[in-house]
């Protein structure tokens, strides 16, 4: 009758596992397979975290619209120049397009 350790020798002999090798083996792969899905559960949740405390952060300022007019003399085209901020510059109409 043979013995673990000579059964464990025979099959090191024969490069092949054991069933308790293989077992362990298995084992061990799920345990760290369980590992690396929780860590995947950690990252996602950051991620998520991260953009709603992004979004959270963003939502506190407020958007100011600031509309101008300004009249051009003579037809030209009339500009406003502010000294911050995004500027659009448009055409302007005279008080009468066609002087006569």
């Amino acid at each position: 009758m043979l013995n673990e350790d000579s059964e464990i020798m025979n099959a090191e002999d024969c490069g092949s596992y054991t069933k308790w090798q293989h077992e362990r083996e298995m084992t061990r792969v799920e345990m760290q397979a369980k590992r690396w899905f929780i860590a995947f559960l950690i990252v996602l949740f950051m991620l998520f975290g991260t953009n709603l405390a992004w979004v959270i952060y963003e939502m506190q300022f407020q958007d100011v619209s600031i509309t101008q007019s300004a009249e051009g003399d003579d037809g030209g085209n009339a500009t406003i120049y502010s000294g911050t901020g995004d500027v659009s510059i448009g055409e302007s109409d005279t008080d009468d397009p066609d002087p006569r």
